[in-house]
C-alpha cells in the first residue's frame, strides 16, 4: 500500500486538485457573466424591484466566491509546479508525472 508520502500517490492527488479548481473557477466566471445578463434582462424588462434585487446579491455572491478560488487554484498550481521539479528525475516517464505535467500547460493563472 501507497504511504502518503509516495511521490506518485502525491502527484496524482495534486494533480486532481489543480484540474478540479481549475474547473471551479471557470464555473464563477460563467456563473458571473450569466447572472449579470439575467439582472440586465430584468432590468430592461422592468421586473419587480425586490427580485432584482435578490438576483443582484446572488451575482455579488458569485464575484466573491473569484478571488478566493484564484488565490487557491495559484497555491495548488505552485505546489504541484514544486512536487514535479522535485519528482522529474525518478518519475518522468509515469503516468502520474505527464498528467501532472500536462495538467500545469493548460491551465491559466491570473493575477
Amino acid at each position: 500500500m501507497a504511504s502518503a508520502s509516495d511521490p506518485k500517490r502525491q502527484l496524482k492527488i495534486k494533480t486532481g486538485v489543480v484540474k478540479r479548481l481549475a474547473k471551479e473557477k471557470q464555473m464563477y466566471e460563467k456563473e458571473v457573466k450569466d447572472q449579470s445578463a439575467k439582472v440586465e434582462k430584468m432590468k430592461a424588462d422592468e421586473k419587480d424591484e425586490y427580485d432584482i434585487k435578490k438576483q443582484i446579491e446572488v451575482l455579488e455572491e458569485s464575484k466573491t466566491m473569484i478571488p478566493d478560488c484564484k488565490r487557491r487554484l495559484k497555491t495548488a498550481y505552485d505546489d504541484l509546479t514544486n512536487l514535479v521539479a522535485e519528482t522529474e528525475e525518478e518519475f518522468g516517464t509515469t503516468e502520474e508525472y505527464k498528467m501532472a505535467k500536462e495538467i500545469l500547460e493548460k491551465t491559466v493563472l491570473e493575477d
